[in-house]
């Protein structure tokens, strides 16, 4: 996903319940908020006093940094970005952080059949072009962004870990699992300080601790196509949620709306009004799966339940006109 957008990609939003119930042991609610990966990422947790509070929630955004100065397609000199320019064929040594996210975006892109992605890279970025410039790209260079894609054309090893690219030009977007994965670690580094009732939100990803005092768990809204009411409200705990859809984000183009997902068969972004959230254990699962369940559409939702560690899927459509890409996906 297009992290400049992400500031936009507000499809889930939530609010909590600060009192204590009877019989609870009284907390103090504190909020945090930092910008991040083009959004803003938002710490809510419950602590005994304030410097506590801060202070853990200072190393929970500095792990999401780490991830961002290690995994943006934005930064030239992000280690994601440099193996970009590593030849074909030879072994990478990668960071612990980053084989981690790669190598856990490699499984879901096989889960999900490809239509999680992590090697959009050469047509997220002709994409964004074509978005500025209310221009889609010609055949011929859209031929050849698609040419260095396939999540099936680099394999990483555990034992050197290290990654090695089988195509030319190979460049990697985890725009659509980094956040999701932030938030995860943000919310494992808050547990380690003691401090088990948080959430974390970051842009339509939201990553759920042990619930506020005295409730069942956090309200969480979801809204889809509609900006001024949520579709539904989930009351959860220990979980994560993930939106993805087009309710702030589209550009149109030649009389042809487009949606910022990029969609893998077709190197553009999706043409038919849809959106789709994810309920899982972690928000390293639900975050790609909420996209890959846009590009699958709405059959997609039985075959993602499935998949362990998900819990719920819920994909929406608008009944209007729309321009569909082709069915089958290229694993090559």
């Amino acid at each position: 996903m297009n992290k400049l957008l992400l500031l936009l990609a507000m499809v889930v939003t939530l609010t909590d319940a600060t009192a204590a119930g009877p019989g609870t042991t009284p907390t103090e609610r504190f909020r945090f908020e930092r910008p991040l990966m083009g959004t803003r990422f938002t710490v809510v947790l419950y602590a005994d006093d304030h410097a506590h509070a801060e202070q853990a929630a200072a190393a929970a955004f500095a792990l999401a940094g780490e991830i961002d100065h290690k995994a943006s397609d934005y930064m030239p000199a992000s280690e994601l970005s440099k193996l970009t320019t590593q030849a074909t064929a030879d072994p990478v040594p990668l960071s612990p952080l980053l084989y981690g996210m790669l190598d856990h975006a490699r499984r879901l892109a096989e889960a999900s059949g490809g239509a999680f992605d992590p090697t959009l890279g050469p047509v997220t970025k002709l994409w964004r072009t074509s978005r500025d410039s209310g221009r889609l790209p010609d055949s011929e260079t859209l031929r050849s962004a698609r040419a260095g894609t396939g999540w099936s054309q680099f394999t990483l090893d555990p034992d050197s870990r290290s990654i090695t690219l089988y195509r030319q030009h190979m460049a990697f977007d985890l725009g659509g699992i980094a956040k999701g994965y932030a938030a995860d670690l943000m919310l494992e580094s808050l547990a380690k300080a003691d401090i088990p009732r948080a959430m974390i939100t970051a842009g339509g990803d939201i990553r759920l601790g042990d619930p506020p005092p005295g409730h069942e768990g956090w309200r969480v809204a979801l809204q889809t196509f509609d900006a001024t009411r949520p579709d539904e409200i989930l009351v959860l705990a220990n979980a994560a949620v993930s939106t993805s859809g087009d309710l702030h984000q589209s550009v149109e183009i030649d009389g042809i709306k487009y949606s910022h997902i990029v969609d893998p068969r077709t190197g553009l972004g999706l043409t038919r009004p849809i959106a789709a959230s994810v309920v899982a254990d972690e928000a390293r699962l639900s975050d790609p799966l909420a996209t890959a369940a846009c590009v699958l559409g709405p059959d997609a939702a039985d075959l993602l339940r499935e998949l362990p560690g998900v819990r719920e899927v819920k994909i929406r459509t608008l009944q209007v006109p729309a321009h569909h890409p082709p069915s089958n996906f290229s694993h090559d």
